[in-house]
């Protein structure tokens, strides 16, 4: 092993979601102690590479196999040749699975390789697939370790997936909770200005399927005019987004700001956070709102409920844009009810999630991986 490990990333995509800040976030943290190359499934999907520290080491390599494809026996057995010139491999969701089952079927020869899933999109939301299942049993079987960010998550992958225990590490996400204590930047959302009497809804998110924005939008329609709601992501889904607050008759309404790196620069602009999401498991973008003192409205998914103060979890709805709408409205119309469920989700935040945490059992788990136990400890 070279003195400055090489780590080959693959990823499902490369646009900037929650896995993606959790992965530049640590590879920033690493600084030049490790060299980084990033393969994503999707080539044409880097949007998140922005958020990169420009200082360090990393590339994103045009001679990599394809991640996506048939997974013939010719593909697999380039991707495991290609593993071979690194020091660990670490892979991320459904979309990186073919080169964890690369990595299976070599046998021999390869780096340690950690497999991280955050969670599943709009095609597994009501249900896992028994094929995806069967394929990751399988290939699952030569991991070094799997880590999930929630609870459910962990219960899957031991119950459904059949990973011993000491196979799997739950290491929950965090973020810089102490960012998020100050007002927010004046002009950090395009096109964004507060009106008097303005009521602020806010989600960061991909524009996904399993994201259900149009679900939001139809939620917010059912509010007072001065309700409005911002949506800070990038994805596919712009289009049908548009289309839902346009029939809606919301546009006016809406703001979809794209893609806005360092969030703690702009969450304060929201009155209220809102998810409506298909899935989720622990969202960073609810802690996120939870640091900024926001009060939160979501579908019961994932481990939302669990993350979020008790204060706040009778705005935890079933997921239909009656209740969602329902939940808004209360928070919208109640200062007091807003401020008071706010500083509660704010107090946890910082006393569970910060990221000095999660950095820590990262960097411990990495470091064993590469069998470099004194890697981070300079």
């Amino acid at each position: 092993m070279a003195a400055t490990p090489h780590i080959i990333h693959l990823h499902s995509t490369f646009s900037l979601g929650g896995k993606e800040a959790r992965a530049i976030r640590l590879m920033n943290d690493f600084g030049e102690r490790v060299r980084h190359s990033i393969v994503s499934a999707m080539p044409d999907q880097l949007g998140a590479r922005a958020a990169i520290d420009p200082g360090l080491a990393v590339d994103f390599p045009e001679d990599a196999p394809a991640l996506a494809g048939r997974p013939t026996s010719a593909r697999m057995r380039a991707l495991a040749a290609y593993m071979k010139g690194f020091d660990l491999v670490l892979s991320y969701n459904w979309g990186a699975m073919d080169g964890v089952m690369a990595h299976r079927l070599a046998g021999s020869g390869l780096p340690p390789i950690i497999h991280h899933e955050d969670g599943f999109n709009a095609d597994e939301a009501d249900g896992l697939k028994l094929s995806r299942t069967l394929y990751r049993r399988l290939a699952f079987r030569t991991l070094y370790r799997l880590v999930v960010p929630s609870n459910r998550l962990q219960d899957i992958a031991r119950a459904v997936w059949k990973q011993p225990d000491e196979r799997v590490r739950h290491i929950p996400n965090g973020i810089a909770t102490a960012r998020y204590g100050g007002p927010p930047e004046r002009d950090a959302i395009p096109g964004f200005e507060r009106r008097e009497g303005d009521m602020v809804i806010g989600t960061i998110a991909g524009l996904r399927a399993v994201k259900d924005l149009p679900l939001l939008v139809r939620a917010v329609a059912q509010l007072p005019d001065h309700v409005r709601l911002v949506i800070v992501g990038e994805g596919p889904e712009r289009e049908a987004i548009e289309a839902e607050a346009m029939a809606c008759g919301i546009s006016d309404r809406v703001l979809l700001a794209g893609f806005l790196e360092r969030p703690w620069r702009y969450v304060g602009h929201f009155d209220i956070f809102a998810l409506s999401s298909l899935s989720e498991q622990f969202p960073i973008s609810v802690v996120e709102a939870m640091a900024a003192g926001l009060p939160v409205v979501s579908p019961d998914i994932g481990d939302v409920a669990s993350m979020i103060a008790s204060e706040n979890r009778r705005f935890v709805v079933e997921r239909s844009a009656d209740a969602l709408a329902g939940a808004l409205d209360i928070l919208a119309m109640d200062r007091d009810v807003r401020s008071a469920t706010g500083a509660a989700n704010r107090e946890k935040a910082r006393a569970q999630f910060d990221e000095i945490h999660m950095i820590g059992e990262y960097r411990a788990l990495y470091a064993a991986a590469l069998g470099r136990p004194e890697l981070f400890t300079a």
